[in-house]
């Protein structure tokens, strides 16, 4: 999660950027393409330290045992260091998406106004930055304060996985449909806004309806959900 969480934070930071209509998504396609590098390295490179069982066996705490595995107790600290400071930066792009999407959500009057104030001086939207920051931090108290509520926690976690699919299953077909007239303008907008994107969408509904029997079986390992 914290390995790839925020590739998209660009895109709802679009209005704070110079050359908004054109920066945004040129920065999204390029963090597509480093998000595949990291993540092929880091399959390959969990899968090629220790077995399979054993990478299973400590599925909770995968990056400190490989990194135990090679560099000894030493280095299992600081990978849990990086981790722990991954947590903070995952959340800070938390907070930030989630406070520009219910800064957009007021501006449409769908949450009420005060929501979609920027501040003059750092020109952020403050009051939702606060919303969401606040959120996080009573939902943490209540996961770390009620057993039952953690365990529901853990359910949420266990299908993140096909909430994200999901999402961008609907992302890929909503840009198909805005663009639709372009589409058959030329070859490359047929491609970038028709092939792929379908694809895409055929791919991760193909995988979401695979993983949808295994969870139901509890063949689907909670601790390995997310990934």
């Amino acid at each position: 999660m914290f390995a790839y969480t925020g590739w998209d934070g660009t895109v709802y930071v679009n209005e704070e950027v110079k050359h908004r209509r054109v920066n945004p998504g040129k920065a999204a396609m390029m963090a597509v393409a480093f998000l595949a590098v990291v993540y092929t390295l880091t399959q390959v490179g969990l899968q090629g330290v220790v077995s399979p069982a054993k990478l299973q066996a400590n599925s909770t705490s995968a990056l400190v045992y490989v990194a135990e595995a090679l560099g000894g107790g030493g280095w299992a600290k600081v990978m849990a260091f990086a981790l722990a400071l991954s947590v903070i930066a995952t959340t800070g792009v938390g907070i930030v998406l989630g406070a520009r999407v219910i800064y957009g959500m007021a501006n449409h009057r769908v949450l009420p106004p005060f929501l979609g104030n920027v501040n003059s001086r750092f020109s952020t939207p403050v009051a939702a930055s606060l919303v969401v920051g606040l959120t996080l931090l009573g939902l943490t108290w209540a996961y770390l304060l009620s057993t039952s509520l953690a365990n529901a926690f853990n359910d949420a976690i266990a299908i993140t996985a096909l909430l994200y699919a999901a999402f961008y299953v609907l992302t890929a077909l909503a840009a198909i449909t805005y663009y639709w007239r372009r589409i058959f303008s030329n070859v490359m907008d047929a491609v970038n806004l028709g092939v792929l994107p379908l694809a895409a969408a055929g791919f991760l509904g193909w995988s979401r309806c695979r993983l949808l029997p295994r969870r139901r079986s509890g063949r689907w390992p909670r601790s390995s959900a997310s990934g």
